[in-house]
């Protein structure tokens, strides 16, 4: 581990083009969307869309990156994502794209998403000391952040001069970067025991390394939960802007920037330093600053959209130093042989609750409408927060410095 900084500093500098394309693209794609239908059905079909084969094939994926070279599988689904994107351009040149062709494009982003986050999460303890785990997840975060600030504004212009065929593009040069930077370094993989590979006995034991500790099986559920709420909300951000505060689709954008810088200054502040502050209760804050961001955004008049910023730079904040927190606590609790399957069951076990929620999302919208749907979920996401502060077992998870 002596040159992990440099080995990081070749990843991060791939990583960041790959998730500005990939968020450039993805905005634009919900841009045109919001606009061509105006329809919360349609946004949610397309996060499930998006969802769902990450929610399935995250019940297994895990096995195969703790088996598998883990570099080798990050290019493979990097390069597939890469493929399946141009398919779509060349359908929206000839003119013959339809919406259920986007709707099997972002399935199939997922599909290689589902390889590619467990394995990258999973190489890091790997690749650097303990003690940097929370920073470099911290980093992680700016990167992230960085292509949300970007990626709207961008992906708004873009749509403004040029079409979405065009666009799709850039996914495909920000994957043959992040291809190229990967092959310039090497991941080690984890020591594996030397007996027949077992499908089922690999899955469970993932499946026990989620719960092998006191307060560790409630660590999840509560994370899980609180996803069931935040993503039948997170969906509909461009239609709040575009029908309830009457915005367009600088608007739109000018939202998810807003999210981004929040979400940078998160990712930022977890990056500069190893803090002496339990990460437990960091989060457990972090649900109580989502949770009441939208029930107050859902309370807002129309003419109040500078406070629905500023509510949505808060959420920003939240989820960045959230998921610095969460996931630096997995490397810490879990050892590395197991981590991949138990971040890629994380990852199932998290967006399977979320779809059934995201099913109610349309009907919630249109039948009590946009506010009360915020109301709604921010009230049960503080109501989380607050019950997580109150298990004494989840608060020890991070009592050792």
């Amino acid at each position: 581990m002596q040159n992990w900084k440099r080995t990081f500093a070749i990843i991060w500098s791939g990583q960041l083009i790959s998730i500005l394309s990939s968020s450039i693209v993805a905005y634009a794609i919900i841009f045109w969307m919001s606009i061509e239908t105006r329809s919360a059905e349609v946004l949610t079909l397309s996060a499930i869309a998006g969802m769902l084969p990450q929610a399935v094939l995250g019940l297994f994926v895990g096995v195969y990156v703790d088996r598998w070279d883990r570099k080798r599988t990050m290019i493979l689904a990097d390069s597939f994502i890469a493929l399946c994107t141009l398919g779509l351009a060349v359908l929206f040149w000839l003119g013959t794209a339809e919406l259920w062709h986007v709707y099997l494009l972002l399935a199939c982003r997922s599909v290689g998403s589902a390889f590619h986050v467990p394995a990258m999460q999973a190489s890091v303890p790997l690749l650097a000391p303990q003690s940097q785990l929370t920073r470099i997840a911290g980093v992680n975060q700016v990167i992230s952040s960085l292509s949300d600030i970007a990626g709207p504004a961008l992906g708004a212009l873009l749509l403004a001069i040029t079409s979405i065929g065009n666009i799709l593009l850039l996914d495909v040069l920000g994957a043959l970067v992040a291809c190229t930077t990967l092959a310039f370094v090497r991941i080690p993989n984890p020591e594996r025991p030397a007996r027949h590979p077992d499908l089922w006995r690999e899955f469970r034991e993932g499946f026990a390394a989620m719960h092998n500790q006191p307060g560790l099986g409630c660590f999840f559920g509560l994370a899980i939960a609180v996803w069931f709420f935040i993503m039948p909300v997170g969906v509909l951000f461009p239609l709040m802007t575009l029908n309830h505060f009457g915005g367009g689709t600088g608007e739109m954008s000018f939202v998810e920037i807003i999210w981004g810088i929040g979400a940078l200054a998160g990712g930022a502040i977890m990056g500069a330093r190893n803090y002496r502050i339990n990460r437990i209760v960091l989060i457990n804050l972090m649900y109580l600053t989502v949770g009441a961001s939208f029930l107050l955004s859902g309370l807002l008049p129309p003419t109040a959209f500078c406070l629905f910023a500023a509510f949505t730079a808060a959420a920003g904040v939240s989820s960045s130093v959230f998921n610095a927190s969460f996931v630096s606590v997995l490397q810490t609790r879990i050892e590395a042989g197991l981590l991949g399957r138990v971040l890629s069951l994380y990852r199932s076990f998290g967006l399977l609750p979320s779809i059934i929620g995201l099913l109610s999302t349309g009907f919630l919208a249109q039948r009590v409408g946009l506010t009360t749907t915020f109301v709604i979920a921010g009230s049960f996401i503080c109501l989380l927060g607050v019950i997580a502060f109150c298990i004494p077992s989840v608060l020890r998870l991070d009592s050792r410095k």
